[in-house]
């Protein structure tokens, strides 16, 4: 029996180490990409070689994400793994949804949004491909709910999210049936120093922040794993080129001003 394989880029902290941790724990093996050397080397410590291959990888960058994918196709072989790939998640990016007053935003700030963002999952789904096409496997892609609506000052962040809804439904068409390409809008998540046990302990938001969504709390780094885990399922088939909302309901709800 064939062990599936996941690529997790951003996969050493918050969201992306609580999915590395989740597949693991669900037979996995898993390949994760990071851009902080240091959280990176506490990931690799967690877990044995044989199951997971932890890289610091700044995506953006075409000559490094080239590397990571050679050294994880020769981690493959020695690991006596055939070459596939089953689930790519596209999660890094710069996590500041904060750009600040469009008309002193620079060019140099503007782009390092898009590249963390769209040109890093550009960078690794193209690498990716031909491994999940010969599994018929699936992309995730990490967006937010800031694409879909905004506070003020975000202009980079909700662009670049918001190509990656865009991006979703285009490599869904284009890869297909082969592949199946589905995006996932998180609304707050408290991600916090991390624990085993995929909580916190240190919050990120008030208390008034959880009581006003309707599910009560805001949201977890394992609710937003949990769905990345059913989009790759067989249960989640005939799901793809859809973007789904894990935010509590904050979506959904008006908001009127006192």
């Amino acid at each position: 029996m064939t062990i599936p394989l996941a690529i997790i880029t951003g996969g050493a902290q918050g969201i992306g180490r609580a999915t590395v941790e989740l597949l693991l724990n669900e037979g996995w093996r898993v390949a994760a990409m990071d851009r902080d050397a240091e959280a990176v080397a506490e990931l690799d410590e967690a877990h044995p070689a044989s199951t997971l291959l932890s890289m610091a990888v700044d995506i953006s960058d075409e000559l490094q994400v080239k590397e990571a994918f050679h050294h994880l196709t020769h981690w493959q072989r020695e690991n006596d793994q055939s070459t596939g790939v089953d689930l790519l998640v596209n999660n890094a990016g710069l996590a500041d949804p904060v750009c600040g007053p469009i008309e002193a935003l620079s060019l140099a700030d503007w782009r390092l949004w898009q590249e963390s963002h769209l040109t890093g999952a550009f960078l690794c789904t193209r690498a990716a491909v031909p491994g999940l096409r010969q599994r018929h496997g699936a992309i995730v892609n990490i967006a937010s709910t800031r694409a879909l609506q905004s506070e003020p000052h975000c202009e980079s962040y909700a662009a670049a999210k918001g190509g990656l809804l865009s991006m979703t439904h285009a490599l869904a068409v284009s890869l297909g049936p082969d592949i199946r390409v589905n995006a996932i809008c998180p609304g707050w998540i408290e991600t916090g120093p991390w624990q085993k046990n995929g909580r916190q302990t240190q919050a990120d938001h008030r208390d008034i922040d959880r009581d006003q969504h309707p599910v009560g709390r805001v949201g977890e780094p394992a609710d937003v794993a949990a769905t990345v885990a059913f989009l790759a399922s067989d249960k989640a088939g005939f799901i793809t080129g859809q973007h789904i909302s894990v935010d509590g309901g904050m979506t959904k709800k008006m908001i009127y001003a006192e």
